[in-house]
């Protein structure tokens, strides 16, 4: 089944730091099958805390967003996102 990875960005720590993860993880999808749904748009927070940025991305099984996660081309590029915002990340299967 489809798996989304919800990336919700609460706030920018370190712009220098955050342009670097942006860079390494435009590239760290290669290899993996992987869709845009939301990629920092306009939004609006209904309830919660509010979001600074929102992307969702979808693989098509649990497994294939956590090889991704996990790739070695991500795992470089996480620390540069970790230093340079605060973020939820949320692993979500879908209905099918």
């Amino acid at each position: 089944m489809t798996a989304y990875v919800i990336f919700i960005r609460d706030a920018i720590t370190d712009a220098e730091s955050f342009a670097t993860y942006g860079k390494m993880a435009a590239t760290a999808g290669a290899g993996h099958t992987m869709t845009p749904h939301v990629f920092y748009g306009p939004l609006e927070t209904l309830e919660g805390a509010e979001a600074e940025g929102v992307v969702i991305v979808s693989f098509p099984t649990m497994e294939e967003a956590k090889a991704w996660y996990n790739s070695p081309a991500y795992q470089a590029a996480l620390p540069y996102r970790l230093k340079g915002a605060e973020y939820r990340v949320i692993l979500a299967q879908g209905l099918g």
